[in-house]
């Protein structure tokens, strides 16, 4: 397994690697409070830390949802938080235009999951040099990964994750394969759990979800083996202005961290791990 460093979090080694925050910047209030209260955690275990925002949510359900702040103001946010709280930032990118505005204020350029089959931004994201995450569609397979990190690493990406986010389960819903964590660390690259969108109920007036299964999904993955654990999380999430349905109550985030590291001792220590 190929491991590398994403400022001071390096990933695809012994130690979980935690790529969290809220789903999209609301203010910059909140994002610190998120990052800050997310750095003591991870600290305290051990554990390196990546935050997660998104600067813009591109893809939205219904034309009236929130989309994000103007895009410098978000972009600022993110900048601040990677410099005051000396946290590693990681945010989605969605078009080759918004590529180079990301990469000043990012450590990780994420594609997302809808967009994983982009050659062009595929590419435009690997030639920054910054390290990528890419979500596996909800559409392929997990072997499908394979030709992603083709496109990446002929791009010149040498720094690479795969995350597994649900695939497409008839209308409506998502289900998790855990078979397919095991299926894409075989390409010799760190794989990441997303233990929130993997809860999502796809369309309607808004996309849905049940944050009941995050623990029960994240102990299993976590037990299939993952290089990375990835979770949005936010102080009052029925007030989310995005994924308020899946994304875990702030309050929860330490009991999170300490059951997967629970599950993961555990494996460790078993005859057939």
């Amino acid at each position: 397994m190929r491991s590398f460093h994403v400022g001071g979090a390096e990933i695809g080694a012994e130690r979980l690697c935690i790529l969290a925050g809220p789903c999209v910047v609301e203010s910059e209030e909140m994002c610190f409070e998120v990052a800050s209260r997310l750095k003591s955690a991870c600290e305290a275990r051990g554990l390196p830390l990546i935050f997660k925002a998104s600067y813009r949510k591109a893809n939205r359900s219904s034309a009236s949802s929130f989309e994000g702040l103007p895009l410098a103001q978000a972009l600022s946010v993110l900048g601040r938080v990677r410099h005051e709280l000396g946290i590693p930032v990681l945010t989605d990118v969605h078009a080759e235009s918004e590529i180079e505005a990301a990469a000043e204020v990012a450590d990780v350029l994420q594609i997302p999951a809808f967009l994983s089959r982009q050659t062009a931004l595929l590419a435009a994201a690997a030639r920054t040099g910054l390290a990528v995450n890419v979500k596996k569609g909800q559409f392929l397979a997990p072997d499908d990964m394979a030709n992603v990190v083709e496109k990446l690493v002929a791009a010149g990406c040498d720094r690479l994750m795969l995350t597994e986010r649900g695939t497409s389960f008839g209308y409506h819903d998502l289900v998790v394969d855990m078979r397919g964590l095991v299926t894409m660390r075989e390409l010799n690259w760190p794989v990441v759990y997303d233990a929130t969108h993997s809860l999502q109920k796809p369309g309607g007036r808004e996309s849905g979800g049940d944050r009941r299964f995050a623990f029960p999904l994240m102990r299993a993955a976590v037990a299939c083996g993952i290089d990375g654990l990835f979770f949005e999380t936010h102080p009052d999430p029925p007030r989310a202005k995005s994924d308020a349905a899946t994304q875990l109550p702030l309050a929860l985030a330490e009991s999170f961290l300490d059951e997967a590291l629970r599950v993961r001792e555990t494996v460790a220590t078993s005859p057939h791990a």
